[in-house]
């Protein structure tokens, strides 16, 4: 269906700050009927929070959200959703004693719950939902009984209910397989040939490519690109937001590790979040000494992949350290053990000071040999020595990296895993805490594991680099080939 000239959805000049953080600046959008578009952007950019707005979960400080000429903006989430506006939420949050076909039935019935045995024909029109999304052969089960996909498809067939003029489809493909992707994407088409305006957000920038009619790409709250989703995966500054800027390498090649045994080795890991699979099948090894890089988008299973190392979440397979398996380990004997890892929420007691947190990373150890690690941290990074007094909830962001680096290396830790360590940044931060980890790499016999979306961060400091993409490893190689046989499929 051809869309029609005026948009359906318009959006002038949307702004919102949380405290300091500027979420949406000056955000223009237009979403016309019969069109899906897609916001893309890495991590913090602003998608979820322009979600929000336009769903009247969160006010705008300024601007203008139109539906069909009419200003929404402000108007309660309910109201907007009575004039045409539907969520397709990314956790779905279905009525878990009521059976399938209830629940769709309760979506038919948007004011009165007393009505649902009084309407007419409801029982036929929420049968006619259920098969056209595929679940006619569930209708009597319980959610809590159904797959991962079926659930997303469950929350589709409630936004059907309500018949909205414009769908919000939120992370549509998390959790889903391949094939589950194409099924869930031929359904949101579905929306587009009735006519409906579809404005989706997914970290999956490959499968949001393949769906929308246009893209838009934002990045710390501002419109940095607009086309079609082609012309945007090629543009400049967008390749640059999510990788980062010109690939460099500096690696060791693997002749340097050939007479060392893979100190760690992950095999056919398997998790799951619920019913959703956040790795499928995934196999790593890493060497004594050896860094090792993990890219991938926002959503790729990078932090899960970390956090079944390190005892934080169950899974099937096996992860074994030094020939000894770590399956049935604590979180804090694996630590004991020397794998530690920094996490990409930094997790700092922010109401205790730079010296206490990087005291209580040290607690283990003898007091000569503490005084000397701290000495050697702040000769790493200098600005802590000058802040150990502060406390660590006043630091900048850069700095509050720094200091979780150097509490997890306070540990002194064989086995390092630095997730996302470049995530919000500016470019000097980058550059210092990029010179501390080559010094690491050089004058230490540490090995790491960097998990990074910013590819031209995490390739000059890895020896070797995996790609993961949907929970599954997609290459391996050393980063001089990460240009030829993965850059261009990266976005």
């Amino acid at each position: 269906m051809k869309p029609d000239d005026e948009p359906l959805l318009q959006i002038r000049g949307l702004c919102k700050r949380f405290g300091g953080v500027v979420a949406a600046k000056d955000v223009d959008l237009d979403v016309r009927a019969g069109e899906i578009v897609g916001l893309i952007g890495p991590n913090g950019s602003g998608k979820s929070t322009v979600m929000k707005l336009i769903m009247g979960i969160v006010r705008p400080d300024a601007g203008s959200v139109k539906l069909a000429g009419e200003e929404i903006a402000g108007l309660p989430p309910h109201r907007i959703a009575r004039k045409g506006v539907g969520l397709v939420f990314q956790h779905s949050r279905p009525l878990q004693r009521q059976s399938v076909l209830e629940n769709i039935k309760l979506a038919l019935l948007p004011d009165s719950l007393i009505q649902l045995a009084g309407v007419p024909g409801i029982d036929d029109r929420a049968r006619e939902i259920a098969a056209r999304v595929g679940l006619d052969k569930v209708l009597d089960r319980r959610p809590s009984t159904l797959p991962f996909a079926d659930l997303r498809k469950l929350e589709l067939a409630k936004a059907i209910a309500r018949d909205p003029r414009v769908v919000l489809v939120d992370e549509p493909f998390a959790g889903l397989t391949q094939a589950e992707t194409r099924q869930f994407s031929d359904l949101v088409r579905s929306f587009r040939d009735q006519g409906r305006a579809v404005l989706l957000v997914d970290h999956n920038v490959k499968s949001v490519s393949a769906l929308v009619d246009r893209a838009v790409a934002l990045y710390l709250g501002e419109r940095i690109a607009e086309g079609t989703a082609a012309d945007v995966m090629r543009n400049e500054t967008v390749r640059r937001v999510y990788m980062g800027g010109s690939l460099e390498t500096s690696y060791r090649p693997q002749s340097s590790f050939a007479d060392k045994e893979a100190t760690l080795q992950v095999k056919n890991l398997n998790v799951q979040y619920g019913k959703a699979q956040a790795l499928d099948n995934v196999s790593i090894h890493v060497h004594e000494g050896e860094f090792v890089s993990i890219v991938g988008l926002n959503g790729a299973g990078k932090t899960t992949l970390f956090n079944a190392i390190s005892g934080f979440v169950p899974y099937t397979g096996e992860v074994s350290w030094a020939g000894q398996s770590l399956k049935r380990k604590s979180p804090a004997r694996i630590a004991r053990e020397g794998i530690v890892q920094c996490p990409e929420t930094r997790e700092l007691f922010t109401d205790m000071t730079v010296r206490e947190n990087l005291d209580l990373g040290g607690q283990h150890l003898a007091k000569p040999q503490r005084a000397e690690r701290l000495t050697w941290l702040f000769d790493l990074f200098p600005i802590l020595k000058a802040r150990q007094s502060q406390n660590a909830g006043t630091l900048s962001g850069g700095e509050q990296q720094m200091l979780t680096i150097a509490r997890a290396l306070m540990t002194n830790p064989k086995f390092l895993i630095l997730d996302e360590p470049t995530l919000g940044l500016a470019p000097v931060i980058l550059e210092q805490i990029s010179k501390a980890i080559e010094l690491l790499r050089k004058t230490t016999r540490i090995t790491m594991l960097l998990g990074e979306q910013n590819v031209t961060f995490a390739l000059p400091h890895a020896d070797r680099v995996y790609v993961l993409e949907h929970g599954r490893i997609e290459w391996e190689g050393p980063p001089d080939r990460f240009a030829a046989e993965a850059g261009e499929g990266y976005l």
